[in-house]
């Protein structure tokens, strides 16, 4: 009975703390006076809790993430903008057919795979292997469940967005030909040799409509930031880069990137 009068009181000691705007768990000290906070809530999209933990989740797993390569450790700042359009786009696609969109676990885990054998700090720590795997998750506090939940959010942003965005673009023949002769032949020296257009059209192509699919992308996300309701409770990880509308982040971005390599 104790027991379950404690989990009592904490239950309402977090309903509490989050209709304040801020939720914390608490653990009984040998000081009755002190309190010791386990967690706190950092911000609010449309009433849904993102926690401090998350945050530092969100940075340990930046380690898994191909576009974050080369830009050094992820911010607090760029971590909680990260989740803040992470949820503002999974409650878009909950109101639409999220599970025509579910990657299936082989899918998933096939696109672990090849992470493990590209990202670099998983190449430097042999990821490829079982033994090299588990040790290189336990070396950045992961753990083989959540790296499966992040590799299923990626994998459903890309097929939201190759739903949404892709469908419908034409990219004219005038723009290949354009892209071509203004921006590829330049990139070639003199005496090198160069493909024809008709070689590099459908990358081209794949190019210039991933473009597009960002621009069209950023908007959306854009419009939705502004339109809902995201308060930051922590003034430390303000990010003065989008304080009423955020673009993708980097994981999304390179979650499009992969789309078609642009």
């Amino acid at each position: 009975m104790p027991e379950v009068i404690c989990a009592w009181m904490m239950a309402i000691c977090l309903a509490a703390g989050a209709a304040a705007g801020v939720a914390q768990a608490t653990v009984p000290a040998a000081n009755p006076t002190k309190v010791i906070v386990l967690d706190r809530v950092v911000a609010v999209v449309n009433n849904q809790a993102i926690l401090a933990s998350d945050v530092d989740e969100e940075i340990r797993l930046a380690v898994l993430d191909p576009g974050q390569v080369g830009l050094g450790v992820l911010t607090p700042q760029s971590a909680l903008e990260q989740l803040v359009s992470r949820a503002l786009i999974q409650q878009q696609i909950r109101q639409e057919d999220a599970q025509a969109l579910e990657p299936t676990q082989s899918e998933v885990d096939a696109r672990l795979l090849e992470i493990r054998k590209e990202v670099p700090a998983c190449i430097h720590e042999n990821c490829a292997t079982a033994e090299g795997w588990k040790v290189f998750l336990t070396a950045h506090g992961l753990t083989q469940e959540r790296v499966e939940n992040y590799m299923r959010y990626r994998l459903l942003i890309l097929r939201f967005i190759e739903f949404r965005f892709r469908q419908g673009i034409h990219i004219a023949p005038e723009e290949i030909e354009a892209y071509y002769r203004n921006t590829l032949l330049p990139q070639y020296a003199p005496g090198e040799a160069i493909p024809t257009l008709d070689e590099v059209s459908p990358r081209i192509q794949e190019i210039l409509l991933q473009q597009q699919v960002n621009v069209l992308f950023d908007d959306w996300l854009r419009n939705l930031r502004t339109q809902g309701d995201v308060e930051v409770l922590d003034p430390a990880l303000e990010s003065p880069e989008a304080p009423s509308g955020a673009g993708p982040s980097t994981s999304l971005r390179s979650a499009q990137d992969d789309i078609g390599g642009a």
